[in-house]
């Protein structure tokens, strides 16, 4: 997305930015659940975070997409997506890391700013459906 038409996305550029980070931090846990971590449990939440912050980051992307169709209120879903997967995703890396097991208390902080990403960009989407 480069010329006249990038840019109107502002801050989403930057949300794009720290979207394709969040993809590359999702491919390496992907990975080192894969080839790196020998406990069992310690591999389910790093391919869990891997699989959820690797659909959202999609998600973003997917954002900026409709926001070049013209449906502008996908600008409210990024953020909540973005929070999601560092919340929902960065908690299951540090429980795979051994962190204190209070810390999956704020998974599903990052679990409900998923769904409310994902109602605003169908609220968006629904913006297309009617111009």
């Amino acid at each position: 997305m480069e010329g006249p038409t990038a840019a109107g996305l502002g801050l989403m550029g930057a949300a794009l930015a720290v979207a394709a980070a969040l993809g590359f931090v999702s491919v390496a846990a992907g990975a080192f659940a894969a080839h790196g971590m020998s406990e069992a449990r310690a591999q389910e939440l790093l391919r869990t975070g891997s699989l959820y912050g690797f659909v959202h980051v999609l998600a973003v992307f997917a954002c900026a997409l409709l926001i070049q169709m013209g449906a502008e209120r996908a600008r409210l879903a990024a953020p909540f997506f973005l929070a999601g997967v560092v919340i929902f995703s960065g908690s299951l890396y540090a429980l795979a890391f051994g962190a204190p097991r209070w810390t999956g208390a704020i998974t599903p902080i990052g679990g409900l700013a998923f769904l409310a990403g994902w109602a605003l960009l169908a609220w968006a989407a629904l913006g297309l459906s009617r111009a």
